[in-house]
């Protein structure tokens, strides 16, 4: 694609953005934060997981979504004697009874969609949990040793109740690497919540209208990763998921007194993606330090390991991701022959 034609592309985007938040609206009440972190990652071909109390509200948030990109949707409820076969698929003998033969049949499951929702994904045993993790990376599950491609667009949307933990599975740090974003859901606002009382407990029932095809979000997607960011922006970025890790370079204090483990290089390509996809999903072809700033805390949160010190004093994971970002400085280097700085104008520069 031209430039221009780019252009056009990234206002057909930020047009789509507008009317998929107006749709949106006449369901959810609300959550515009949580809204705009799923489009973001959904824009990113990113992964998303939803933590918040139950009756927030996170599975119809998600249903409605699917019905607003005309996308094929399943609902998967994560309970601890779901095996992998129940959400992959299986095969089955079937007999032809004309002939009397019998022959295998592969049955999908329900990860066979564009959108899957993984409620409660913290109820099921690793063994399922890593089914689910092949899918979230190759896009694909490999059943009687042959491999079946996922169809496009795939993600996954998994929520999670932060207070019950009796009778669940902690996810293991490599699936929740996968997750591009992990969202946090809270309460609603008080006259919200008065909104929601006033449309829940009526006789009205609010529809909302298909905004874009699966083949136009793919084809978004796209320009989202043509997006351009200077070298100082990605360089922020990094520096941002490098000063997490508390064995490597030189790091801030409060991070090696708080942090375990941090954030891989991962973060660091879904730090620029997040911030490309929120550049376009707000009119601009260009990502700034706020693109990345505002999307930090979604990215890092699951990727900081905290260690005792940091319980004993209730220190959680955000609060360290803000910290970073009222420290971390911003360098704007020039290159050393005296031009311009560099711009990377895909994401696979980094």
């Amino acid at each position: 694609m031209s430039e221009h034609e780019d252009l056009q592309a990234a206002e057909q985007l930020s047009r789509a953005y507008r009317r998929i938040t107006s749709e949106l609206s006449k369901v959810i009440v609300g959550q515009e934060a949580v809204i705009e972190e799923l489009l973001i990652a959904l824009f990113a071909r990113g992964h998303c997981l939803l933590v918040g109390v139950p009756g927030l509200a996170k599975t119809l948030l998600i249903h409605t979504l699917a019905d607003t990109l005309s996308l094929k949707f399943n609902r998967i409820q994560f309970t601890p004697d779901l095996m992998p076969s129940d959400i992959t698929g299986t095969e089955v003998i079937q007999e032809d009874k004309s002939s009397g033969s019998r022959e295998l049949r592969f049955l999908e499951g329900p990860i066979f969609a564009n959108i899957i929702l993984a409620d409660e994904i913290n109820r099921t045993p690793p063994k399922t949990q890593a089914a689910l993790l092949e899918a979230m990376q190759e896009h694909q599950v490999t059943i009687g040793g042959q491999r079946r491609v996922l169809q496009e667009p795939f993600f996954v949307l998994a929520t999670q109740n932060p207070i019950e933990q009796e009778g669940t599975y902690p996810l293991p740090e490599a699936q929740l690497d996968r997750f591009m974003f992990n969202v946090l859901v809270d309460y609603p606002e008080e006259e919200d919540e008065l909104e929601i009382v006033r449309r829940t407990t009526t006789d009205h029932t609010a529809q909302v209208e298909a905004t874009l095809t699966g083949e136009e979000i793919h084809q978004l997607a796209e320009v989202v990763r043509r997006v351009p960011i200077a070298d100082h922006v990605a360089r922020y970025a990094l520096q941002l998921a490098r000063s997490t890790r508390r064995e490597k370079g030189a790091v801030p204090d409060f991070v090696k007194d708080y942090v375990s483990w941090g954030a891989g290089p991962r973060a660091t390509q879904y730090l620029v993606l997040g911030g490309k996809a929120r550049a376009i999903l707000h009119g601009r072809f260009y990502v700034d330090v706020d693109d990345i700033r505002a999307v930090a805390p979604a990215v890092l949160r699951h990727r900081i390991l905290t260690n005792f010190n940091a319980e004993a004093e209730g220190i959680t994971p955000d609060v360290i991701v803000q910290k970073l970002i009222d420290t971390v400085p911003v360098s704007h280097e020039v290159s050393t022959d005296g031009g311009q700085e560099r711009i990377f104008r895909s994401a696979d520069a980094l």
